[in-house]
């Protein structure tokens, strides 16, 4: 499986990606971008099998990202590690198609019980 890890802090991408490590993502290639831009070209040439991203970035919020992906026709899956989990927010996560919110600070099991679903 390979994941891709969208997030604009780089301290973040590395806690995801050791949460993934833990949870039993071990085996996992994980690819990353620090923005929405970088991450649609991303997803066009490492064509990951889960997009894992944050929210609020700078050039592009994830929830555009997320919508772009889905308005060119990819279906990747897709998921927020995210600080902001109000029912509003996880709504419209879900009406753009993402699988899950994970909130932050998270524990590597809210990683393992989220992909696995």
């Amino acid at each position: 499986m390979k994941i891709l890890i969208v997030d604009d802090s780089r301290a973040m991408r590395m806690l995801v990606t050791r949460a993934l490590r833990q949870a039993g993502f071990g085996e996992c290639e994980i690819v990353e971008a620090s923005g929405g831009d970088e991450a649609v070209g991303m997803v066009h040439r490492e064509s990951p099998d889960l997009v894992l991203s944050d929210w609020n970035m700078p050039a592009m919020l994830g929830v555009d990202l997320l919508r772009k992906l889905r308005a060119e026709g990819n279906g990747v899956r897709f998921g927020f590690v995210t600080s902001e989990v109000s029912d509003h927010i996880k709504e419209e996560a879900r009406v753009a198609g993402a699988e899950f919110v994970i909130s932050k600070p998270f524990a590597a099991d809210a990683f393992a019980r989220a992909i696995n679903r």
